[in-house]
């Protein structure tokens, strides 16, 4: 598919590529980033909506500050015409030294957003000609792949920021005008596939045989139980009845944490949901428990619109999922068994600029929303970090985190694999994440 001028399913990469490949999968990565926040405007980019958001405006820096630092740093002679970029755009680098904190990223008005493109451009150009004039080593092509991996993850990270910063105007912005309207056919019913007990191997091959990030390696035996994991993911519709059933009011289906933060938070529905009484003059919101008569809507990069009841829910922590899981007399599958039952299974859903949202949850698929899993973000058995400064990558986050499997609507195509270790706290919601049910 080709947006604009960018092939939205880009070159892969392959061991021993020429200059010719890298330079086309470096530009394409750059020009999505490009494509995506064009649709922003330059006071769309600016403003932090919570401390675990960033500007539009700062990762499109970040990822730049990247290439500068990790490849063209290392290259001979090479220095920054702007250093007090390194303090801004740093991100958690330890290593490199003091940034600006992170809170405080939407107060950067200056660079501005047009200086900010200036120095994405000044950059792609010094790296094209690096590379065109064999001039980076070994090492610092990895960091490139590194750096284009990263890109893509800060892709779909400017998205969930900006969907959850305009959640916040009470005109419900609309980012991406829907390409057409929801399917509203029923969602089917649950299959299981049955997971046999036994030994197997998870987790990614050695680097020579395909990008992976630290945290999916090494490759090591697990232990199956055996059990049965879900075929399909949960549904608006499965939400529905446990909201009909009181689930966000009964602290037996609740981890402690879980129940502590639907009392402090106000939870009664998924992120961005809210009811519509209906009545003139206008919406207004009220609990799920409520009598007045009126439909769920969700607020989505197209707007706000009613919920479709066959696509996955979307926008719940891992404590709602874990909540939802006990409800249904079922549990959320380790990241193991998750690897094991969907190996072979299809992408259902990756970045499309023109929709921006999960279509109907399909059988066997992955995709659509990250699922939660069981597992604690922890290292593997052998696991060993990045060289340098970029060791600080993944390892350091392996604390209070939760695994998620899969992909999402706003994952860049080609950039979702079965060994992909994503994780976020327990409590997060703005990021697109749902479920799928294990017994």
């Amino acid at each position: 598919m080709t947006v604009g001028d960018v092939t939205t399913e880009g070159p892969q990469t392959v061991p021993g590529r020429s200059a010719g490949a890298t330079v086309e999968k470096f530009l394409h990565v750059r020009q999505l980033t490009d494509l995506l926040a064009s649709r922003l405007s330059a006071e769309d980019q600016i403003p932090q909506s919570m401390t675990a958001a960033s500007p539009a405006a700062w990762h499109r820096a970040h990822t730049t500050w990247f290439f500068e630092e990790f490849v063209l740093g290392r290259l001979p002679g090479y220095s920054s015409p702007e250093p007090v970029f390194r303090f801004l755009f740093n991100s958690y680098y330890e290593a490199v030294g003091p940034r600006q904190p992170r809170p405080q990223r939407g107060l950067i008005t200056r660079p501005t957003v047009a200086e900010i493109g200036d120095f994405r451009a000044r950059v792609d150009e010094a790296v094209v000609s690096a590379l065109e004039a064999g001039r980076v080593d070994e090492r610092g092509m990895e960091l490139l792949e590194l750096g284009c991996h990263h890109e893509q993850q800060h892709q779909e990270l400017m998205l969930m920021d900006a969907k959850h910063l305009f959640a916040h105007n009470p005109t419900d912005p609309v980012y991406v005008h829907r390409s057409a309207d929801p399917v509203a056919a029923a969602p089917g019913e649950t299959d299981w596939l049955v997971v046999v007990e036994g030994v197997a191997q998870v987790g990614a091959l050695d680097p020579a045989d395909g990008f992976s990030y630290d945290n999916e390696r090494p490759r090591h035996r697990v232990w199956i139980p055996g059990g049965q994991v879900a075929t399909r993911q949960v549904t608006v519709a499965d939400w529905k009845q446990f909201m009909a059933d009181g689930g966000y009011s009964r602290p037996e289906l609740w981890l402690s944490d879980g129940w502590a933060a639907v009392q402090t938070e106000g939870w009664d529905a998924p992120g961005y949901w809210r009811r519509e009484d209906g009545a003139a003059g206008g919406a207004s919101a009220v609990t799920a428990g409520s009598s007045v008569d009126g439909e769920w809507t969700t607020f989505t990069l197209s707007g706000r619109r009613p919920v479709v009841d066959a696509e996955p829910v979307c926008h719940v922590s891992f404590y709602e999922a874990d909540a939802y899981a006990r409800w249904a007399g079922a549990r959320l599958p380790t990241e193991f068994e998750w690897e094991v039952a969907t190996a072979g299974w299809g992408i259902r859903d990756e970045l499309d600029p023109d929709r921006c949202h999960p279509r109907v949850a399909a059988d066997r698929a992955i995709g659509g929303v990250w699922e939660w899993t069981a597992s604690a973000y922890l290292p593997y058995p052998g696991f060993v970090t990045e060289e340098g400064a970029a060791g600080e990558y993944n390892g350091k986050f392996m604390s209070d985190q939760h695994v998620l499997r899969g992909g999402s609507a706003l994952t860049p195509a080609g950039h979702t694999r079965p060994t992909y270790r994503n994780f976020f706290p327990a409590s997060s919601r703005w990021a697109a994440t749902g479920l799928r049910l294990a017994r």
